[in-house]
């Protein structure tokens, strides 16, 4: 404790806190879904790498997300997720109290250092409800991430962000400099902040010199235009829960027609706001008119996501680029056979994985595309799939293809269950052209095999509903091109048939669902067949020139590193 209290000092009034509802630290902790999570995981990861004075708060998840198989119809069934805490986390005697329909709740901390390249740490405080002295139903408060109904969400919330404030005060951090929200589940923080600013005056409320005070502190990213993913809860529920009944009456910070919007609130509290793409930005721009968003473009860790014969290719020809992210652009230089050599040996892993757990027969010489996404709707996962007989003609005339997905459906998403179901089924007609795995439980562990081994990375969004997306950042930095919708930070990165090709042209607002979903399947068919499948089997040398200007171009670009940059100089030193 004695470091830890000499840090402490040292990080007081120039630190970062950094809130986020899911943090993604290591696969044996269940303590994410997916991007949002993975963002999070990459930045603390970042700031220890280069020694940002930065530390995270999150709840425990002490159940996980879910942990997802198939039946024999292809359902996903989905079950809790049992972890050992006591393996991965710190127990911290602290202990904080909160409010919650007037009972008090006791909230304790679990702590992980993540430690960057060199000596610098980032402490992540995972907040837990489930203490004796909490009634049964108050103990479940931090198990299920993304759970329960809306009163649980809320619930949950004022752990998170009220709870969060609190206890960072418990263990001495008392004048941080910045409070970053990465999405509207931290949003309450904002109201402990403006009591705190009450109490510190003598006064029982708040007044617009303490909302001023508290938007100059506060930091806001939002990551989806997904109407949603923006938490809502009704102005009663939210009066009940919070023990506030004058909420309805703040209207110019907390209502939002007759609603606690966890999204307003944190636009109303913060000094700066910004999208995770150029794109999202604008696309907020215009769903929070009142609003100033600006935009920074997401990134991925380097260090994580680069496979093993990657990191050992750049550290002979670019040493450093751990620390420098940007010095990957001189990939250009690398030699065609050695850039080969490394996905081969990367995609052989992967398909060792598949082929151990499936009966797929997948071979390292076949043309493997790769799909993970959260299954939802408007992902268009089955995109590539829905012309059954014109794939298989493709895969006859241009060559073998084999085809590989991923990713969860959130349980409640009955539409997303039923579209991993049709894309399993529709597995079993494209034999024996073709061959498909959906695989199961889509982790960390499975993510960095996947985006480093698969030949070509798609990425098929209904336009303009894509915030930023990262799994194509981390598949670029192994030199895998992406095959994608523009949208997200696609339109930033793409270069056509330079890193990678374009599924359709910019959005047209006018164009109806089905209108674009034909449109968008056409073209990744003709791009599939008269473009990609050619250069692979009969261009190899070209394909592999696209693969470097991936790593020089986007992998040196589209990196925490570079994003951390732009946060540090726009949002957090102002």
């Amino acid at each position: 404790m004695a470091i830890f209290t000499a840090r402490l000092e040292a990080m007081n009034e120039r630190a970062i806190a950094y809130f986020s509802m899911e943090i993604a630290l290591s696969p044996e902790m269940p303590t994410y879904a997916g991007g949002l999570g993975v963002l999070a995981g990459d930045t603390v990861m970042a700031a220890a790498d280069h020694g940002l004075p930065l530390l995270a708060v999150s709840l425990l998840h002490r159940k996980g997300y879910l942990h997802q198989r198939f039946d024999a119809s292809g359902w996903q069934r989905e079950e809790p997720v049992d972890w050992n805490i006591e393996e991965h986390l710190e127990e911290l005697p602290h202990r904080v109290s909160i409010a919650v329909e007037g009972r008090a709740v006791v909230v304790r901390a679990w702590k992980r250092e993540v430690t960057g390249i060199g000596a610098a740490t980032v402490p992540v405080f995972f907040l837990d409800t489930d203490l004796p002295e909490n009634k049964p139903w108050d103990r479940t408060l931090t198990h299920y991430l993304y759970g329960g109904d809306a009163f649980y969400r809320i619930c949950q919330e004022v752990v998170l962000g009220i709870g969060g404030i609190r206890m960072l005060r418990a263990l001495g951090f008392t004048h941080l400099n910045r409070y970053h929200m990465n999405e509207g589940h931290a949003a309450l923080l904002g109201m402990e902040l403006l009591d705190e600013c009450a109490r510190a005056a003598g006064r029982s409320t708040f007044s617009a010199e303490d909302v001023e005070t508290v938007r100059a502190q506060c930091v806001f990213t939002t990551h989806t235009p997904i109407e949603a993913g923006h938490d809502k809860f009704p102005i009663e529920l939210a009066r009940r829960v919070l023990g506030r009944p004058e909420l309805a009456e703040m209207k110019d910070v907390f209502c939002c027609d007759h609603q606690l919007n966890m999204t307003y609130l944190a636009l109303n509290l913060s000094h700066y706001v910004n999208g995770v793409a150029k794109s999202h930005a604008r696309t907020s721009q215009l769903m929070f008119a009142r609003y100033q968003v600006d935009a920074i473009t997401n990134g991925v860790h380097a260090g994580t996501w680069t496979s093993a014969s990657f990191r050992a290719l750049f550290d002979r020809y670019i040493p450093g680029w751990r620390q420098d992210n940007f010095s990957l652009r001189f990939a250009h230089g690398l030699p065609d056979h050695e850039v080969w050599s490394a996905h081969q040996e990367a995609k052989r892993e992967l398909l060792e994985r598949v082929n151990a757990g499936t009966p797929a027969g997948m071979d390292v010489e076949t043309f493997t595309i790769g799909f993970a996404r959260r299954a939802t709707s408007y992902k268009r996962a089955d995109l590539l799939v829905s012309d059954v007989a014109r794939l298989k003609g493709i895969a006859t005339r241009a060559g073998r293809i084999q085809i590989l997905y991923g990713g969860k459906a959130h349980p409640n998403d009955q539409t997303g269950k039923e579209l991993i179901q049709r894309i399993i089924q529709t597995g079993d007609s494209l034999r024996p052209e073709i061959r498909l795995v959906y695989l199961a439980n889509y982790d960390l562990s499975l993510a960095r095999l996947l985006t480093a081994g698969v030949d070509l990375w798609l990425n098929t969004p209904e336009p303009p509903l894509e915030a930023s997306g990262t799994s194509g950042m981390k598949a670029a930095l192994n030199g895998v091109p992406s095959l994608s919708v523009l949208d997200g930070w696609w339109i930033e990165g793409w270069i056509e048939d330079q890193t990678g090709w374009s599924i359709g042209e910019r959005h047209n607002g006018n164009d109806s669902y089905a209108t674009r979903y034909q449109h968008d399947a056409d073209s990744l068919y003709q791009k599939l067949e008269h473009l990609i499948l050619p250069r692979f089997y009969q261009e190899r040398v070209r394909y592999i020139e696209i693969m470097r200007h991936c790593i020089s171009l986007n992998g040196s670009f589209f990196n925490t590193q570079r994003m951390l940059q732009q946060y540090v100089t726009k949002a957090y030193l102002l």
